[in-house]
């Protein structure tokens, strides 16, 4: 039987449900070191990728710890997967016991050979509501490359030209209780013989939305009274791994917010821009 060529994948669509509850806010503050009791204020951002995951019987599993290809994704054959970046476009506010629905399409599939080697880029569009009414749109990006190959590392950059920074430590434990929120079963952030072994890091990864989440909330406390986040764009540039110090630096600009995650020797490990609006009502 003939495989189908990726493209064919285009235009596929998938609805999963869900339910915002105490757990998932309680626990996503938890991890971000927040003590906000999950009644009191809005739901925090990042929330979204806790919800609706994709859950797969064991036997449904690839080597890496994934839901295996070729239900909603296509079954791209390159080994290895990460989440290259994406876009959030906020429409409303998710409400606690409120129900969820992700309405996801496959928007594109692009086959591309790099420095790295062979790439294949999957385009996916979320579209979430509330109880009904618009949450916000999510596109992402994920890309699939060659086993053992890998970018070489960005330059540093001067984290002088940022007017706020803030520094943690990612350890073992934030990244387990992290994955265990997202129902996320990628070896490279829990299973160290894998991620070094097999995908070639030096360390456990920190997740890319965890990255993500930490630098909306950095936007988030840089808005004057009266704003909120429109729109938060993310590009991954290299891996943050465990126990190493990660840092993250936002600066003022236009009309929103440019912020970018480092390692400790000033490696770029992503970044983001937020565009900021006034708050409705």
């Amino acid at each position: 039987m003939n495989q189908m060529p990726y493209s064919d994948w285009i235009g596929w669509q998938r609805q999963l449900r869900d339910r915002i509850g105490v757990l998932q806010v309680a626990g996503l503050r938890a991890v971000l070191d927040d003590p906000t009791p999950p009644a009191e204020g809005e739901p925090p951002l990042g929330l979204q990728w806790l919800l609706c995951p994709d859950i797969a019987v064991q036997s449904r599993l690839g080597p890496d710890g994934h839901p295996a290809r070729g239900d909603f994704l296509p079954p791209v054959a390159l080994p290895r997967r990460m989440w290259a970046g994406g876009e959030l476009r906020f429409h409303g506010a998710p409400r606690l016991h409120g129900e969820v629905l992700r309405q996801s399409t496959v928007q594109s599939v692009e086959e591309k050979s790099g420095r790295s080697g062979q790439l294949v880029f999957v385009g996916v569009e979320h579209q979430y509501t509330c109880d009904g009414d618009p949450w916000l749109t999510e596109t992402q990006t994920l890309v699939y490359r060659e086993a053992g190959a890998s970018a070489p590392p960005p330059a540093p950059v001067d984290p002088a030209e940022y007017t706020s920074r803030e520094e943690l430590n990612p350890d073992p434990v934030l990244l387990f209780r992290y994955s265990a929120l997202t129902f996320n079963g990628h070896r490279i952030h829990y299973d160290q013989p894998y991620a070094t072994g097999e995908e070639g890091y030096r360390g456990l990864v920190v997740h890319g939305p965890l990255t993500a989440t930490l630098l909306m909330r950095l936007a988030q406390r840089q808005l004057a009274p009266g704003q909120c986040l429109a729109r938060f764009r993310f590009r991954g540039l290299s891996a943050a791994i465990v126990n190493e110090p990660l840092v993250l630096l936002g600066r003022s600009g236009g009309d929103g917010v440019e912020l970018l995650a480092t390692a400790a020797d000033g490696r770029p490990v992503m970044e983001a821009r937020a565009v900021v609006t006034a708050a409705a009502g």
